[in-house]
């Protein structure tokens, strides 16, 4: 199986393909940025698929980033992604940014718990954690530090991601025994790869997982008109790549 992995949901855009049991992908490219997901996306996986024999009609299945993350990023991704298998007559499933994150401290022995940490602002983090056999103790939600660690319990804890600071600050203060394995901000592209490799449509479906109602527009103000239309022709434009 062949699979196209996206991900927009965090500060960077990242693609890559992979072969179910190749040790490498074919092709991929990460680019880090905080805005410009919808400009960025489909050019990138233009050049990641110029590199792949058989071009989009090789894919199998498409794996995108559902969240937590950017709502807008969430958006754009799985606007390309959802046209692109389409196009293709491929499966798509969905992989939490969370468990992409966890994913390669998972793979390696240890004692205690997991947690992949984004920083969701205003003091909060969104949160997964995982036990030594890939477990998980504790599903994707939004919380502030002190929230986070009565739920972790008494550790010892092993952090990842742009939320590991605040957590191991709030473990320390508890005297809670805390490790911060990398504060990456977001996840290895390959990685969810094959988390979407080992996903199954009908129990990884992709929809997006906010765990946060996006900022809304107080009565009597106007949407921005301009801004709803880019994202709406995401899918648009994956589709003419796609046929291109």
């Amino acid at each position: 199986m062949r699979i196209l992995a996206i991900d927009t949901a965090l500060p960077a855009v990242s693609a890559c393909v992979l072969d179910q049991d190749a040790a490498e992908p074919i092709a991929v490219e990460t680019v880090a940025m905080e805005r410009g997901h919808a400009e960025a996306l489909l050019p990138l996986i233009k050049r990641i698929m110029s590199k792949v024999e058989g071009g989009f009609a090789s894919l199998d299945r498409v794996a995108v980033t559902v969240g937590p993350g950017s709502f807008t990023g969430i958006r754009i991704g799985l606007a390309a992604g959802q046209a692109i298998a389409l196009a293709c007559k491929a499966e798509i499933v969905g992989v939490s940014t969370l468990a992409a994150l966890a994913a390669p401290l998972i793979i390696e022995p240890f004692e205690g718990v997991v947690a992949a940490a984004i920083d969701a602002r205003h003091g909060k983090v969104y949160i997964a954690a995982f036990g030594p056999d890939g477990r998980p103790l504790l599903t994707p939600r939004r919380v502030n530090a002190h929230e986070a660690l009565r739920a972790l319990g008494t550790g010892p804890l092993l952090l990842i991601g742009s939320g590991a600071p605040l957590l191991a600050k709030e473990a320390r203060a508890r005297g809670v025994p805390v490790k911060i394995a990398s504060e990456r901000s977001a996840p290895d592209i390959a990685l969810v790869a094959r988390l979407g490799l080992a996903a199954q449509p009908e129990t990884a479906p992709a929809r997006p997982l906010y765990l946060k109602e996006p900022d809304v527009t107080m009565p009597g103000a106007r949407p921005e008109a301009p801004k709803e239309a880019s994202h709406g022709s995401a899918g648009a434009h994956a589709a003419a790549t796609v046929q291109a």
